[in-house]
């Protein structure tokens, strides 16, 4: 009898332990986040200009977009549904503001320009989630279509911007920092407060792991899978917006491609892609470690074509390990 009390006891301590129970709860944040110090600490110590003051501001200026589309992104994973269109978005909104605000009004032209991303993004929400098709093949066609109207409106060429308050908004600085790096942590407060602190974001939770419950509690559930691919299109906006500023220029090649890094840092930072579970802190750690590797090969002169190459290995990599430790946990756990 006294064996048997002893051994509920240590059960009891092994999976009861607040440690153990964090742990496995934040396992994947955590996983991320190591992954991050270790590139970190071997890029400071390999190459000299990476731990410098200009070259983290102009780190985390260039990976703020991603940020900004990847925070957002995170809720529309979550909800099991996924946006392939918002590198076409930010394409889409370039071009329309360097158009827009070159032709007449430079406010009026970018209140335009978000409103286009939002509705872009709003659209596809309503196929998706109305029209009963899945996420992935409207936003397949969105990243078609919208690069083509991209092309369209510009007939292939790029179009300068000379309005200064605007070019502020991708090259200015406030307090040290470039504005699109504050852009990017106020989304970052506002995805983690949406996501975390509100009926919302227990919706888009709800929505990934069990639709069926959460439409018989009497929630929209449509409502909500539209809503989140139409905050995806108004960041999208945001992002594309920044970009063409910091470049001076609207350009319809402007996110070729963005959509695999967004999605890439958010996979990285612990969310499902089968919907569920999904984590803003953890996305912007992955931002940061796709940020980080792009920036320290560079530094060290690494052929650029290698950015992407070691990009993948450590997402299949994070994955594996993610996985297996997961599962072991679970096994430990039960």
């Amino acid at each position: 009898m006294a064996t048997q009390d002893a051994t509920r006891t240590d059960a009891r301590r092994t999976h009861g332990s607040p440690v153990f129970e964090f742990f496995t709860a934040y396992f994947n944040i955590i996983s991320i986040l190591g992954v991050f110090l270790l590139l970190f600490a071997f890029f400071s110590v390999q190459a000299d200009a990476f731990l410098t003051a200009e070259n983290l501001v102009n780190v985390a200026r260039q990976i703020a977009p991603t940020i900004i589309v990847a925070t957002m992104m995170t809720l529309v994973i979550t909800t099991g549904q996924i946006d392939l269109s918002v590198g076409s978005i930010i394409g889409m909104t370039a071009s329309a503001l360097a158009i827009l605000v070159e032709t007449g009004s430079a406010m009026f032209g970018l209140i335009a320009t978000l409103i286009i991303g939002v509705a872009a993004g709003l659209i596809q929400g309503i196929l998706a989630a109305y029209g009963k098709l899945p996420a992935f093949i409207v936003t397949l066609a969105g990243l078609i279509a919208l690069r083509g109207v991209a092309l369209l409106i510009t007939q292939g060429y790029s179009t300068p911007i000379t309005i200064d308050w605007l070019l502020w908004l991708g090259q200015g600085k406030l307090l040290g920092i470039y504005i699109p790096t504050w852009v990017a942590l106020i989304t970052v407060v506002f995805g983690w407060y949406l996501f975390t602190q509100t009926r919302f974001g227990r919706y888009v939770v709800a929505a990934g792991s069990n639709t069926e419950a959460l439409r018989r509690s009497g929630v929209n559930v449509k409502r909500v899978q539209a809503s989140v691919l139409m905050l995806t299109g108004l960041f999208a906006g945001i992002a594309g917006v920044l970009i063409a500023a910091r470049l001076a220029t609207g350009s319809s090649n402007s996110g070729t491609l963005f959509e695999l890094e967004v999605i890439t840092a958010v996979v990285l930072g612990g969310t499902n892609l089968l919907g569920g579970r999904g984590s803003i802190v953890g996305t912007l750690i992955g931002a940061l470690t796709l940020g980080i590797i792009a920036n320290g090969l560079v530094l060290l002169r690494v052929d650029v074509f290698w950015v992407p190459i070691t990009q993948g290995v450590i997402l299949i990599i994070a994955m594996l390990l993610n996985q297996n430790a997961v599962d072991r946990f679970q096994k430990r756990k039960a």
